[in-house]
């Protein structure tokens, strides 16, 4: 029953993301997702078994809710075919399109994949240690910072300006704030995406619909809108394979490329609020791990045991152990972030009218 709930939630998933690419009615848009989303399914059939035959098989955190078990052995590191798909189909759209690559789409393009070569790392590690530890925090957190602060710098050198844009509102000038709010920003969406990849096809369906809705906010390079709905289209048919029940995971390499590619796309089109709103799931995971971990330090300081707010984090985590099915986590997730990028778009749209 729930493979069956699945496969429908998937088609919805690409009704809503068909009709959202139709609606731009630019660069063919439609055709763009339909040949990502096609090419990334039929070339998912040989990677899944390449990457069984590799060995790729997922190691289950001891400490996950006690179902997760059976997701072992599954191959990994799923991201390696998926992302290349997306970006080669993009940047073969834009030279198509327009005879060259603009150096937005080279910097987004790079942060994408830097981030993603720190997942694969990081699957590495795990895969060859047999062992749920990878790259530790410290050092994952000092080559992301690393990224972050790279593609900063190349954004002043380009002579990006670091302005904050608001629906309706002029521009803020940041100075060298501006550094402080991408680098956030940067480390922020890429943790997490990779926080949200913890269900069979939760962060792919919902990567895919926050990249259309970015794709349909002016701002940047023409370029960056193709590269969206690129990344949009590959993770739906990435979940030709990651639905329930899940023959393949994105792993970090998938996770990491995806929440690095969203917030240097935020960046360059000047919709980082945009992005906060469409990716508020993956603000809510991010704060549940947050706070379980901040009040479980606080009341075992104070009283000498700690407690839980939450059964467990990711929040997609606690409803799970809730008596929440993972379909229905997932199903009730992708409705709530439509909702979401439907709201950004109305308001990108409403404001600028009535302010």
């Amino acid at each position: 029953m729930k493979t069956q709930v699945s496969l429908v939630l998937t088609l919805l998933l690409a009704l809503v993301l068909g009709l959202g690419a139709y609606s731009q009615g630019s660069l063919g848009s439609s055709e763009l997702l339909a040949l990502t989303t096609v090419l990334t399914g039929l070339i998912g059939i040989p990677a899944v078994a390449l990457l069984r035959a590799w060995k790729t098989g997922q190691v289950i955190r001891a400490e996950g809710p006690q179902s997760h078990s059976l997701k072992a052995g599954t191959p990994t590191m799923g991201g390696l075919y998926f992302l290349l798909v997306a970006v080669g189909v993009a940047l073969g759209w834009i030279l198509w399109e327009q005879g060259s690559l603009a150096p937005e789409v080279i910097a987004a393009v790079g942060v994408l994949g830097a981030y993603a070569a720190v997942g694969w790392l990081d699957d590495w590690q795990v895969i060859r240690q047999q062992s749920n530890q990878g790259l530790t925090p410290n050092q994952k957190l000092i080559l992301q910072i690393l990224i972050a602060v790279g593609f900063c710098a190349w954004f002043s050198w380009y002579g990006g300006s670091p302005i904050l844009q608001l629906p309706g509102l002029p521009g803020i000038p940041l100075g060298w704030g501006y550094w402080f709010l991408a680098v956030f920003a940067l480390l922020a969406t890429n943790n997490a995406v990779n926080l949200t990849d913890g269900l069979d096809g939760l962060a792919a369906g919902t990567v895919a619909l926050v990249a259309l809705g970015l794709a349909g906010l002016p701002g940047g390079d023409p370029g960056l809108t193709v590269l969206c709905i690129a990344l949009a289209g590959a993770c739906l048919g990435f979940l030709a394979h990651n639905r329930y029940p899940a023959k393949v995971f994105m792993g970090d390499t998938g996770s990491l490329g995806l929440g690095g590619a969203l917030a240097a796309i935020a960046i360059l089109k000047g919709c980082l609020w945009a992005l906060a709103l469409m990716g508020g799931v993956f603000v809510v995971e991010a704060l549940s791990v947050l706070v379980q971990v901040g009040y479980f330090k606080y009341t075992k300081k104070r009283t000498g045991e700690g407690k839980r707010l939450l059964r467990m984090s990711p929040f997609h985590h606690h409803l799970e152990l809730g008596g929440w099915s993972e379909v229905q986590v997932v199903g009730t997730f992708y409705g709530i972030t439509a909702l979401l990028v439907a709201a950004a778009y109305g308001l990108s749209l409403w404001l600028p009218a009535h302010l």
